[in-house]
C-alpha cells in the first residue's frame, strides 16, 4: 500500500463513483483529504471518509475560487465531469456550454483556487480526469464531450510544461472506456466492458507516490476485455 501520510489532497466530485474509489485508496494510504462536492453526495462522502475540510461548492461558479484559496493542499485530483451522446448536427450552443462548464470550467476554477499555495511552497500536483475519446481525439455521437475532455488534457499538460520548473506538475488520467458507475449501468452498458473504478483509483495512488524524477504525466487505463 502506498504511503501518502505527508500529503494533503483535494478531491473534487466527492461522492461520485470514481471519487469514492479514489478516496478509499487515499484513506488507506493515510492521506489527509479535502472533499469538495455538492449536496447529498458530498454528505455521504464526508460520513464515510475523514477529511480536514468539507466544501460544498459549485465549481462552475467563479465565486468558488476564493473559497478554495483558503485551503492549503499539496495535490488536486479533479474528478468532476459529465457525459452526453448526441448527433453532432443536433447539438446546440446550450449543449456546448453545459459540457465545457462541467468538464473544463470546473477544472479551471479548482486550479485557480489551489495554485497560489502550490506556487508559494514550490510543490504541487494537479491531476485531471480526461477520457479515452480525448486520447484518440475522436468519438462518434460525442463531439462536445470529446472536445471538452481534450481541453482538460491540453490544459493540464500545458500547466505541467509551464510550471514544472517551479515545482508544480500536471497529470492526466484517461479511462480508456466507460467507467462502471450506476449511471452507466442504468444507460444499459454491460459491466463486463466497463472499467472498475477501483482499478482507476489504484492507478492514481501508484502515480502519486512516484519520485519527481519518475513523474507520470499521462495514465491510460483500459477495460479488461
Amino acid at each position: 500500500m502506498a504511503n501518502l501520510g505527508s500529503s494533503t489532497i483535494m478531491l473534487t466530485g466527492a461522492g461520485g463513483a470514481l471519487a469514492t474509489a479514489i478516496a478509499q485508496e487515499l484513506d488507506d494510504a493515510g492521506a489527509q483529504m479535502v472533499l469538495v462536492g455538492r449536496g447529498e453526495a458530498l454528505e455521504r462522502a464526508a460520513d464515510r471518509f475523514p477529511a480536514t475540510e468539507v466544501l460544498d461548492l459549485d465549481l462552475t461558479q467563479e465565486s468558488s475560487v476564493e473559497a478554495l484559496r483558503k485551503v492549503k493542499v499539496d495535490t488536486l485530483i479533479h474528478t468532476v465531469g459529465a457525459f452526453t451522446m448526441q448527433d453532432i448536427h443536433k447539438a446546440t450552443t446550450q449543449d456546448l456550454r453545459a459540457m465545457f462548464d462541467t468538464n473544463m470550467t470546473t477544472l479551471f476554477h479548482a486550479v485557480q483556487g489551489v495554485l497560489p499555495h502550490m506556487l508559494k511552497q514550490k510543490d504541487g500536483l494537479v491531476m485531471g480526469v480526461s477520457a479515452g475519446q480525448a486520447a484518440r481525439l475522436s468519438g462518434p455521437k460525442s463531439a462536445l464531450y470529446t472536445a471538452s475532455k481534450a481541453a482538460v488534457s491540453a490544459y493540464v499538460l500545458s500547466l505541467h510544461d509551464e510550471l514544472k520548473a517551479k515545482g508544480v506538475r500536471g497529470m492526466v488520467l484517461y479511462p480508456m472506456g466507460a467507467v462502471d458507475t450506476p449511471a452507466n449501468r442504468d444507460a444499459g452498458l454491460s459491466w463486463e466492458t466497463m472499467i472498475d473504478p477501483r482499478g482507476l483509483a489504484k492507478s492514481v495512488a501508484h502515480a502519486l507516490t512516484r519520485p519527481d524524477r519518475a513523474h507520470i504525466t499521462e495514465i491510460k487505463v483500459y477495460p479488461d476485455v
